[in-house]
């Protein structure tokens, strides 16, 4: 809550009488609120924005014409999926510009429960990159899989009574709102009682079933793959998030359906985004850099993730250059090429260059048992035999740069009985092993599309409830894999001819390490190396394997309770 005396340092600083605290002297100034380019100085006073014009201040930077804009602002990402704690997130990202992230912490909650979500708030307390959180709205995210924990609206009540809690998270369940079930009407009554914002999740939902969704006030949707499904869903009313993250890649379909008429409605979000892209490509400067080339005005771009984020979430402060802001800043030289130069977040110069500075030295809090010990498994009980009930099996076939996967139909190698891998023909071994509560859950089953020829690879990120996904190739490799990670106490593993050929460690959840950006991102590449060697074709393995359990993303998915055909949400049968 800002002060009498503060107030009236920001009045007279704005007003001359004071030079400003700081000055970035010759700017050109993207004006997200106008949509314009104005040459002029940008005056901070404490953490605010004192005023643009020609002003004077205790410290001048000259900007020597460089382009300023708002620090760009993440409307969508599950942070787990970038394998960083929020503290490395925020180092991460802040050399790219971004100052202000909102996320959906559905995938510790679903391990963890209220604890997970406790712990993403204290360890995001006091971060230079501000955090809000969603709070998760569909723990577990179906009745078709095993999770660590539940919330109803009960709980989740009790989540949005933290200040940084800003809206009730995505929708999944969008049979459950169509067939009117009672826990989530009361989710749903939630959201309009206290009159925040509900996202959506609704891949593939039109007609009057899309309007039934939307006349709920689910007012935002991230799951468009086609310009018709995102056109008629903003013809309906909602915010369109625009998704291009580290495996769903839907900017290039979807710009063309963006226009100056409809742009204030348009987010540019990553929903996932892996170590490896943070660091070797970047955050959201990536994608304005893409859309950019792909023909999107840089403004328009621009206030993409900046004003138009802060509208939606009702972040008042926040998302442009103008008196009484957050002056979280981000200075560039090229509007064709964003790259930032120079970040500021509350007025504080947090990165120079592409490196972070002034960053949170403080440790993890250690109250969290439920985050650090969230792996239990009776390894000895696990067996990964098929035996053959028919000829042909539903097969999963994974799709390049999709979180949809297909069911095909396809006949599979038989030896003494057994269902056996075949990967001559691109088909593996799959199984999910419940990993919360020792329950000795496994679903087995088939897929193809990972090109994997020996060897195995197995992770305990594994969208929603992350219980343990492992594929292979060879049964005992399986094991080892599942083994190896389940000491770790969560993570991810390359095996292959019974020998371990990377491993990453991730003791936060299952899903998270406490290592920097660089460390994870090193890691991931080792095992990205080692799953390249086994002949798998997909540049990265480990996010397709962890929607391969994703049961509400059509068509064709496993959980630790077996085969789910999402589009008429239920368990199916293996043989066919």
């Amino acid at each position: 809550m800002v002060t009498r005396a503060a107030l009236q340092k920001r009045i007279r600083q704005a007003r001359g009488v004071d030079p400003a605290d700081c000055v970035l002297k010759d700017c050109r100034l993207i004006d997200v609120c106008c949509g314009e380019i104005v040459r002029t100085d940008v005056a901070i006073c404490d953490d605010r924005i004192a005023g643009t014009g020609n002003y004077s201040g205790v410290q001048e930077i000259d900007c020597k014409g460089a382009y300023i804009c708002p620090g760009f602002m993440e409307g969508h990402i599950h942070i787990e999926s970038s394998m960083l704690s929020p503290k490395q997130f925020a180092r991460a990202v802040l050399p790219h510009g971004t100052t202000t992230v909102v996320c959906d912490p559905h995938e510790i909650a679903n391990v963890a429960g209220i604890a997970g979500i406790n712990f993403i708030l204290e360890e995001s307390s006091d971060l230079l990159c501000r955090f809000y959180l969603m709070a998760p709205s569909c723990v577990p995210a179906t009745h078709l899989e095993t999770s660590g924990a539940f919330l109803g609206s009960g709980e989740i009540e009790q989540i949005l009574k933290s200040p940084r809690v800003i809206g009730i998270a995505e929708m999944m369940n969008f049979p459950g709102v169509l067939f009117e079930d009672d826990e989530v009407l009361k989710k749903l009554i939630l959201s309009e009682k206290m009159d925040i914002p509900m996202d959506g999740h609704a891949p593939g939902l039109g007609g009057k079933d899309l309007q039934a969704y939307i006349g709920c006030r689910i007012m935002s949707d991230h799951e468009c793959t086609t310009a018709e499904e995102a056109s008629e869903k903003l013809r309906s009313g909602m915010f369109l998030f625009i998704r291009e993250g580290s495996t769903a890649k839907n900017l290039s379909a979807l710009l063309p359906v963006v226009t100056r008429k409809n742009s204030h409605r348009c987010l540019l979000v990553t929903d996932d985004c892996h170590p490896h892209d943070l660091v070797i490509e970047g955050h959201l400067d990536r994608i304005l850099r893409k859309a950019i080339k792909l023909g999107l005005d840089p403004i328009t771009a621009i206030q993409m993730v900046t004003i138009n984020v802060a509208n939606y979430f009702n972040l008042n402060d926040r998302g442009a250059v103008v008196p009484g802001y957050r002056a979280d800043l981000v200075l560039f030289d090229d509007l064709a090429d964003i790259r930032p130069k120079l970040v500021f977040s509350g007025g504080q110069e947090v990165a120079v260059e592409n490196s972070s500075k002034n960053i949170d030295k403080k440790k993890f809090a250690n109250k969290y048992p439920e985050v650090f010990d969230s792996v239990h498994v009776e390894t000895k009980t696990i067996s990964f035999s098929i035996p053959a009930r028919a000829k042909c099996a539903r097969v999963v076939r994974v799709l390049k740069d999709q979180l949809i996967t297909e069911e095909v139909e396809l006949p599979v190698k038989i030896v003494d009985g057994m269902a056996v891998a075949d990967p001559e023909n691109d088909i593996i071994k799959m199984a999910v092993v419940e990993r919360h509560k020792a329950t000795g859950n496994i679903g087995l089953g088939f897929v193809q599309g990972f090109g994997l020829q020996r060897g195995a690879l197995a992770s305990t990120v594994g969208h929603d409830s992350h219980n343990i996904t492992v594929i292979g190739v060879d049964d005992r490799d399986m094991m080892l894999a599942v083994e190896t990670i389940v000491g770790h106490g969560g993570g991810l593993a390359v095996v292959v001819d019974g020998r371990v050929l990377a491993s990453l460690p991730l003791p936060i959840g299952g899903l998270m390490s406490a290592a920097d950006a660089l460390e994870v991102s090193a890691g991931f590449s080792s095992l990205l190396q080692a799953a390249a060697g086994l002949g798998g074709f997909l540049a990265d393995p480990f996010m397709h394997m962890s929607f391969l359990s994703l049961s509400v993303i059509p068509h064709l998915k496993m959980t630790d309770l077996g085969l789910v055909d999402v589009d008429t949400f239920q368990h199916v049968g293996l043989w066919v």
